[in-house]
């Protein structure tokens, strides 16, 4: 499908105090591809599809929440119909007292792409559950399945429901994966800065046998790579790779300044740049199947992306 559309508060809050095992997911392995013939289009620039988006309640598994739901549309704006074919479906986790709205400049990114990116709003308070955040994003996939044979859903027809991700910053990155390892239908996480939760996202990590993704900033303040990412990514069997971001830092991530951030010696821009870029190509290549983009994750151009150090068990 993506072939065709050319393109703190402290960190003590954000870590786990318990950790158990959790059941594993269905193993998946990155595709052997050649090099492309013709270069893949870049993927932190903008891509072909208008963004659209949606306000909706999610009722799914038992749970209920209010989310936003990014996704390419025919025009631009609110409520937009979404565009024609079927688009891979994401649920993206929020950090640790972050509004969604942190995120936008992402998220759009993504719809661009043809991406359908659903964003709970739950779990938003001083005193999140990790293991309900991580049902409730599980529980976003659910209910993006069944919109799509939703007569009158905006989303009918419209969800390649073979194709799920999870994604997230922070809190949500730890909670996608646990979430991860609590589904049978996700085929891949891409995580930004995730944080250790409770129960164990390093544990999760472990149980898990589809490809993971874990990019970092080698400045993060909050909960930095050699304390979380870099123990998932060391827990994580093969496919998986850690991106760290040469003087990157945690609310780099987000779109702007909060209570508690931290800071970086590269800007905010350039930091979302590369964000953009090693984890659009890596979605498209690991859950929207183009093989296009084989060489920007797991081949040459990724060991040598200015200004990302890469190490990976492909």
């Amino acid at each position: 499908m993506f072939r065709g559309l050319l393109r703190a508060v402290p960190a003590l809050l954000l870590t786990a105090a318990a950790a158990f095992t959790v059941a594993p997911s269905a193993a998946a392995a990155p595709a052997a591809a050649p090099l492309p013939a013709v270069a893949a289009a870049d993927p932190s620039a903008p891509g072909t599809q208008a963004v659209a988006y949606t306000d909706v309640t999610v009722s799914a598994s038992g749970r209920s929440f209010s989310a936003r739901v990014w996704y390419p549309g025919t025009t631009a704006g609110a409520n937009a119909p979404v565009a024609a074919g079927a688009h891979p479906g994401l649920a993206f986790g929020h950090g640790f007292f972050q509004d969604i709205s942190k995120y936008e400049s992402l998220l759009r990114h993504y719809a661009s792409w043809g991406l359908i990116t659903v964003t709970p709003k739950s779990q938003g308070g001083l005193f999140p559950s990790h293991s309900d955040f991580a049902d409730d994003l599980n529980a976003s996939l659910t209910w993006l399945t069944a919109q799509n044979t939703t007569t009158g859903s905006r989303f009918a027809g419209t969800v390649d429901t073979a194709h799920l991700g999870l994604s997230g910053h922070s809190m949500g990155g730890g909670a996608a994966l646990l979430a991860a390892s609590r589904s049978t239908s996700v085929r891949s996480v891409s995580t930004l800065a995730a944080a250790e939760t409770n129960p164990s996202a390093v544990t999760a990590s472990g149980a898990l046998g589809i490809p993971a993704q874990y990019v970092g900033g080698s400045q993060d303040g909050i909960a930095g790579v050699a304390g979380n990412q870099q123990k998932m990514y060391d827990a994580k069997s093969a496919p998986a790779q850690l991106r760290v971001i040469t003087g990157g830092f945690h609310c780099g991530f987000v779109d702007s300044w909060g209570i508690g951030c931290d800071s970086g010696s590269i800007t905010r821009a350039a930091q979302q740049k590369l964000t953009q870029g090693v984890t659009t190509a890596y979605l498209l290549h690991t859950l929207g199947g183009d093989t296009s983009y084989y060489d920007q994750v797991w081949g040459s151009a990724a060991r040598n992306l200015a200004g990302v150090v890469y190490s990976a068990k492909p």
